[in-house]
């Protein structure tokens, strides 16, 4: 799954820590997420959209591999 946390973050000239902070996660797990390695739950995805003020559907796209 492809995000664009880091994009939405950097024009809200927020840092990963505050996000996690924001969201009540460890900045670990925002790292994860931007990098891909993690799949956020609904609940985390839609507190992180809240936060960045824009739309699951905006931050978050599936790739081809994410169908098979």
């Amino acid at each position: 799954m492809k995000n664009l946390i880091k994009v939405e973050r950097a024009r809200h000239n927020m840092t990963q820590a505050e996000l996690a902070e924001k969201v009540k996660v460890a900045r670990q797990t925002i790292i994860a997420i931007e990098g891909g390695k993690f799949v956020p739950s609904t609940v985390l995805a839609f507190k992180i959209a809240k936060v960045l003020n824009c739309t699951m559907d905006l931050l978050f796209e599936l790739e081809a591999k994410d169908w098979e």
